[in-house]
């Protein structure tokens, strides 16, 4: 994969920790909610599965962004990262850890990962690749994980706490989850 003039645009800081062995990085926030940065982007980070045929820390290299209808909002090669496999991402405006929802959106849509960053970057027109670990499946949901982090991108710990407290077996699982997620992309890196 050749990295030069790419900027990787990540929603949390941890994950930009791991991009910068890539190049030159950004933190966009969820949802990109920080703005998009200029040049040719990658969308580095995270992802759920939306569907169970993807494991925990499996890592997407996308040929195609979608948008909830299914419309392509971004169509272009894999990035050439290994080990990946290429796929499908949906680009959501939510979180999306109901798993009657994600089915629907895997039928709906094709898409094989959701994340919130994605379709923010691709509405640009300056994506060029998203690179996306799985964190999340249907069968392995989010919990208190999904209210772990603010808006620009940093952890919240007490929203982690607030969410471990109400499903603790459950948000568990999920920071395993993502922690695997974050050693696939670092395979990567």
């Amino acid at each position: 994969m050749d990295a030069d003039g790419l900027t990787f645009a990540c929603a949390m800081t941890v994950e930009e920790r791991i991009a910068r062995r890539l190049g030159q990085t950004a933190v966009v926030g969820l949802g990109a909610s920080k703005g998009v940065p200029e040049g040719r982007l990658v969308s580095f980070g995270i992802a759920g599965a939306l569907s169970g045929e993807l494991p925990v820390g499996t890592v997407i290299d996308a040929t195609r962004v979608v948008d909830e209808s299914g419309a392509v909002l971004w169509e272009g090669k894999p990035l050439g990262a290994s080990p990946a496999r290429t796929g499908t991402i949906l680009g959501a405006s939510r979180i999306v850890d109901d798993p009657a929802e994600r089915a629907r959106l895997h039928a709906r849509t094709g898409a094989d990962a959701v994340d919130m960053e994605s379709g923010a970057l691709a509405r640009s027109g300056r994506l060029v690749g998203c690179l996306r670990a799985i964190s999340d499946t249907p069968s392995r949901r989010l919990g208190g994980v999904a209210e772990g982090a603010t808006a620009d991108g940093e952890v919240d710990y007490l929203g982690f706490l607030r969410g471990f407290a109400r499903e603790p077996l459950v948000t568990l699982r999920a920071a395993v989850g993502a922690r695997r997620a974050l050693k696939g992309l670092e395979a990567i890196a």
